[in-house]
């Protein structure tokens, strides 16, 4: 990639850090992190290398730049590259790494004088943009960011300090072990304080509970908990909902002010967290059926100028509807087989899109087809049976398969995924 014009302002600026005084590197570096919130994906990975990053660490080496900024312009940048929810791939293996990691150590270790903000600004810096491997580390950073998490002081600097702190939580991979002494009643508190008080922000919330079915990787017996104890459900679609009211979705993302950016930015994340949660986790309730329709809402404002948030509402519905505790009166109700079949008359979509639409189907019509013994359960299959054809025949959703088929075979059956019979596609009622 070409340097662009942001790329260009910001690393100018960035040379001249070495020259300044302390007071003139702040300034500096104010500038540089509003530069930061304008680039993109591509323009983040160009600037944020393995040499930027060793760049930073000889700097301080040479005291030509101060910590305390070089953990201003840090922050920054671990806070919007997880906000866009991408990762930077220099830091993980520089000496600045190493520098913080060995700080992390240091620092909790001492009995006397700790410095607790010090600390805390490390463990955020250390957990925004690195992969963490080392379970030693994890041992420190959580409990550290969840006592700032667990702060109710009702100001704005306060909020925050408590964003920054779960946002960085947050960004722990799935996959990583952390015990449940570290995180789980803090978790708990956090959600009981806000549902009372309001106390945080939106991405705050958002990224508490992201990191919490996050834990489910490691941690099964968390699916109780989130859905039947701490309503997930409800309190995803509550989040969804008032997300719907703060942007104007005439407007494509380009055009959105700052704060509406933000807010689909946030309603992104969490439709992730559901997708990863429908993918992975048998165990829901009826408050799912009022979140599967604030997803189709989500979808039908957003169908015209968001298509990537779009695609993520798609995804969502497709992994709630391969889930075998998600119930297809669930899916009718909530209208999410009506935007799936609209869906599928566009002629627009690539093949993988229509993939993900015969999936979907491939999931209903095999719920469709499995036998109960109860009687009154039959009956309630029957009739959704008969409601899901109905509308299948009516968006001629057949036609739509052929025409699928017809546009790339292979791809629409491949890798023997799922759907390794054609016929599956064309049950009958």
């Amino acid at each position: 990639m070409q340097e662009t014009d942001v790329t260009k302002r910001f690393l100018v600026l960035f040379d001249e850090l070495g020259h300044c005084t302390e007071i003139e590197q702040k300034q500096k570096i104010k500038k540089m992190n509003r530069l930061i919130d304008e680039m993109d994906k591509k323009e983040l990975r160009f600037t944020f290398t393995l040499e930027y990053f060793e760049t930073i660490d000889k700097m301080i080496e040479e005291k030509k730049l101060t910590f305390d900024n070089a953990i201003l312009l840090m922050k920054h940048i671990g806070y919007w590259i997880a906000l866009i929810n991408m990762t930077v791939y220099g830091f993980f293996t520089s000496s600045l790494c190493k520098r913080i990691q060995e700080m992390i150590i240091i620092e909790e270790k001492l009995k006397e004088g700790k410095n607790e903000s010090l600390l805390v600004d490390l463990c955020e810096c250390y957990l925004l943009i690195n992969d963490v491997k080392s379970s030693e580390l994890l041992s420190i950073c959580v409990p550290c960011l969840m006592k700032v998490a667990l702060r109710k002081e009702d100001s704005k600097d306060i909020q925050e300090e408590v964003e920054m702190a779960l946002i960085s939580i947050n960004n722990i991979n799935e996959y990583k072990f952390i015990e449940k002494e570290l995180f789980l009643s803090n978790v708990t508190e956090i959600f009981q304080n806000y549902q009372e008080h309001r106390n945080l922000t939106r991405l705050a919330y958002q990224s508490a509970w992201q990191f919490l079915v996050f834990r489910l990787w490691c941690h099964g017996n968390l699916r109780d908990v989130i859905v039947n104890e701490l309503h997930f459900a409800r309190e995803a679609t509550r989040e969804l909902e008032e997300l719907i009211e703060c942007v104007d979705w005439k407007r494509k993302e380009d055009e959105m002010s700052k704060e509406e950016a933000k807010a689909a930015s946030i309603a992104k994340r969490w439709l992730a967290t559901l997708a990863f949660f429908f993918q992975s986790f048998i165990l829901m309730n009826e408050e799912f059926i009022l979140l599967i329709c604030r997803i189709v809402e989500v979808f039908r404002v957003a169908k015209d100028n968001c298509r990537e948030i779009c695609n993520r509402c798609i995804d969502s519905v497709i992994y709630a509807a391969g889930n075998r505790a998600m119930k297809v009166e669930y899916l009718l109700k909530s209208g999410a087989v009506d935007i799936i079949l609209k869906e599928m008359q566009h002629q627009t979509f690539n093949a993988n899109m229509g993939y993900n639409y015969c999936l979907f189907f491939y999931f209903v019509l095999r719920r469709l087809k499995e036998e109960e013994k109860e009687e009154i359960v039959k009956v309630k299959r029957n009739a959704a049976r008969m409601e899901t054809f109905g509308k299948m025949e009516e968006e001629g959703y057949e036609d739509c398969i052929i025409g699928l088929l017809l546009l790339n075979a292979e791809e629409m059956i491949r890798d023997g995924y799922l759907i390794t019979n054609v016929e599956d596609l064309f049950v009958r009622p």
